[in-house]
């Protein structure tokens, strides 16, 4: 059998296991990584496979995730909560604040640990009116899950489209004198408003503040700002190394663990920081890169974008609506972190094939495989972990109840990205 069969063959495989059983996903994927350079598909080289890791998306995602984990320790995102619950009404507008708080929070911050940080403040706001959580606390995961493409640092997968389409902080507000991602994932966020207010347009006990939570340490917030801050500097100087990015996130992060343990004098919390960190995800990503790097090799990329471009003919436009539609389909039941590390250099194979630019596809590729996890409960981790949270407290959620707030959610943000991004990107 010709060894690109074997290759496609090992990749369905893995597509298979993940999907039936997500708990496998990391050997799963180191399995075949393995496959790939047993069987030679992957070249029998250690320096080559080391060379295929992109380090730079490893430690931006590392570096944020701890410095992440004490942004949440100083207590800062409960002050910033309590300061919305003082400006809302009743709890309609609570839910829809606190959602937009977390989808604002969500644009830098990865979106499980805002689900993390913010759900326990829906909790608490609950249990003091005596009503459910639920749509709440659905409603704070789905808008997380929204806002993470706006930025390069909300996501796993902004993260992975700025450095393979080698876009820096600012090209994802204004890229080559037009409005970038950004606004495509805000406008959605606020066409969402409409939809939360009919959903929940029942929900009209009154509430009040409580006494505002006390931020005794506010380095965390300077840090996290640092972050932002020096990824826009960063974006202005050219010729940057290709780990610059990567880089900020982690000097920072070792000034956070360094003032901590200065600060304390303990390494307890330290041990809490490095236990934060999704060392899961970092590792998924180092096998995809290598599984990723097999299947172009053998030419399989190019064959998936050959296929794609038949099927689009010559008309973009359609291309662009199976690119977003296709994606927000896949993403609902499959992580869409290997999703669209396959589908990027899929994508390049097309537009290279057309002779244009790639960016309408990357953008709606970003847009539907962002936005297709808020479908189903399984779609994205941070929807896995509000689920988790409502089924301790004792509320068991079904697809039909996720869906009945996933599902509105979806169709009106990823129709409104959908347009905004074709109107000025076509």
């Amino acid at each position: 059998m010709e060894i690109k069969y074997v290759a496609l063959a090992l990749f369905i495989l893995m597509y298979v296991v993940m999907i039936v059983k997500s708990e496998w996903k990391l050997f799963t994927i180191w399995a075949v990584a393995a496959a790939f350079v047993v069987l030679g598909i992957m070249r029998r080289d250690f320096m080559y496979i080391l060379s295929v890791v992109n380090w730079n998306v490893l430690m931006m995602i590392g570096g944020t995730m701890l410095v992440v984990f004490f942004f949440i320790e100083s207590k800062m995102p409960n002050l910033m909560a309590d300061i919305i619950l003082d400006k809302c009404p009743n709890v309609m507008w609570v839910i829809i604040l606190m959602s937009l708080f977390s989808g604002a929070v969500s644009a830098f911050i990865d979106n499980v640990a805002t689900v993390l940080m913010i759900a326990p403040v829906g909790l608490a706001i609950c249990k003091k009116l005596d009503i459910s959580p639920v749509s709440m606390i659905l409603s704070v995961a789905v808008s997380s899950n929204l806002q993470g493409a706006a930025t390069l640092v909300g996501d796993t997968t902004s993260i992975m489209l700025g450095d393979y389409a080698n876009m820096n902080f600012m090209e994802f507000f204004w890229m080559k004198g037009r409005p970038g991602i950004f606004w495509a994932v805000e406008l959605g966020a606020i066409m969402t408003v409409p939809v939360m207010m009919f959903l929940f347009h029942k929900l009209t006990q009154p509430v009040e503040a409580n006494e505002k939570t006390v931020v005794e340490d506010k380095f965390p917030t300077i840090a996290l700002c640092g972050i932002v801050v020096c990824l826009i500097i960063a974006s202005f100087i050219p010729d940057t190394p290709s780990i610059t990015n990567g880089a900020i996130c982690m000097v920072i992060a070792v000034i956070c663990l360094i003032y901590d343990y200065v600060t304390r004098r303990s390494i307890t919390n330290l041990r809490r920081a490095m236990a934060s960190v999704d060392f899961e995800t970092l590792f998924v990503l180092c096998g995809l890169f290598v599984v990723i790097r097999g299947i172009t090799d053998v030419g399989l990329i190019d064959d998936a974008a050959k296929l794609i471009v038949d099927a689009g003919g010559d008309n973009l436009f359609l291309l662009y609506t199976i690119i977003v539609w296709g994606s927000v389909l896949f993403s609902a039941f499959i992580d869409n972190i290997p999703y669209v590390a396959t589908m990027l250099p899929i994508l390049t194979g097309i537009t290279s094939l057309l002779g244009i630019e790639p960016y309408v596809l990357y953008f709606g590729l970003l847009t539907g495989a962002t936005l297709g996890g808020n479908i189903t409960p399984i779609g994205a981790s941070a929807n896995i972990t509000a689920v988790g949270m409502l089924k301790k407290g004792g509320h068991e959620v079904s697809f039909g109840d996720f869906m009945k707030i996933g599902l509105p959610f979806t169709l009106v943000a990823a129709t409104t990205g959908y347009l905004f991004i074709w109107v000025f990107w076509h």
